[in-house]
């Protein structure tokens, strides 16, 4: 990624976001705005998709130049995908996030966040309670008031949010059901990874699962997060043997049997929590996407749905 960041000074004070823009890059003002239009501008770590806005001594302005290996005009996004809203009460509402989609806006990224989207769709700020890896798909929640976003954050904090994740990775001889207890740190010598291992101080995570099917060519895991660490059920898979199919972090083949991984293919299929309001047990499910459902249908099984089932205890 590549990136420009400068800070608002004199000469910019009071001056519109495109034209301060313009100058700092050597641009026409025309490919400036262009730039604020397709989201690849923050100011003072907002993204802001107003020109015309007007700057305030010391604001620090950051432009993505390049993503990915190519300009954001370049990569300007056709229309965004429709909102697949799981469910919507007063309280409420649960979403399908599509893979490739930012959780929340971060600076240094181009286009729309799903927070973004929710807040469209409300016509208010959405209270994001938990996120999803970029690639990551599947159920996201967000409060539509204060109280609630309070409420569903509490259920995620206290533990008593349950989520089932599906996840295609490749071959590897594993028990048909177990847990992976291995504390989570920084991996120092590649930025961005983490690593599973009693061998430095990392904080404690645990994942339970069960094997769905294991093939010759790729094996399909059912995941019980215990804990919701960044980057968890991805470190632990490696720590495994069995990094996501199409997780580039983390070595994941980019194919098995013939199909490709077009992505990390790991998905939040289910959710269970209390509703904010009422307390009772509530539960959302996102459809497993085509690009994982093909692992399924090659395995010649369905994908589990219905209410999250605990590990069978040993006999």
């Amino acid at each position: 990624m590549k990136r420009r960041t400068f800070r608002a000074e004199v000469a910019h004070v009071n001056r519109p976001l495109g034209e301060a823009l313009a100058a700092e890059l050597g641009v026409p003002l025309e490919e400036a705005a262009r730039l604020v239009d397709v989201g690849a501008v923050y100011v003072a770590g907002r993204r802001s998709r107003d020109a015309r806005t007007r700057l305030s001594a010391g604001q620090v302005v950051t432009v993505v130049l390049e993503e990915g290996g190519q300009s954001p005009l370049a990569a300007a996004p056709g229309p965004a995908p429709t909102l697949r809203i799981l469910h919507e009460d007063e309280d409420v509402i649960a979403v399908d996030k599509p893979a490739g989609m930012t959780a929340q806006p971060t600076e240094g990224r181009v286009g729309d966040s799903l927070a973004d989207r929710v807040g469209e769709h409300l016509k208010r700020t959405a209270g994001l309670v938990h996120r999803l890896d970029r690639e990551t798909s599947g159920v996201t929640v967000f409060g539509k008031t204060p109280e609630a976003t309070t409420a569903l954050a509490e259920e995620f904090r206290e533990g008593r949010a349950r989520k089932r994740y599906l996840a295609a990775v490749g071959p590897v001889a594993l028990p048909p059901q177990g847990t992976i207890d291995l504390p989570l740190s920084k991996d120092p010598s590649r930025p961005g990874r983490w690593r599973a291992t009693r061998a430095a101080n990392g904080i404690p995570a645990f994942t339970e699962y069960r094997v769905l099917h294991a093939g010759k060519d790729f094996c399909l895991v059912e995941l019980l997060p215990q804990t919701g660490r960044t980057h968890q059920l991805r470190a632990h898979l490696t720590a495994l043997g069995a990094p996501i199919l199409g997780d580039k972090r983390y070595a994941g083949a980019a194919q098995a049997g013939g199909i490709p991984a077009p992505r990390c293919l790991l998905h939040a299929q289910a959710l269970e929590l209390g509703h904010p309001r009422t307390g009772a047990p509530v539960r959302f499910e996102a459809p497993v996407p085509e690009d994982l459902a093909r692992f399924f249908a090659a395995a010649g099984i369905q994908a589990p749905s219905g209410p999250i089932r605990p590990l069978e205890p040993p006999a």
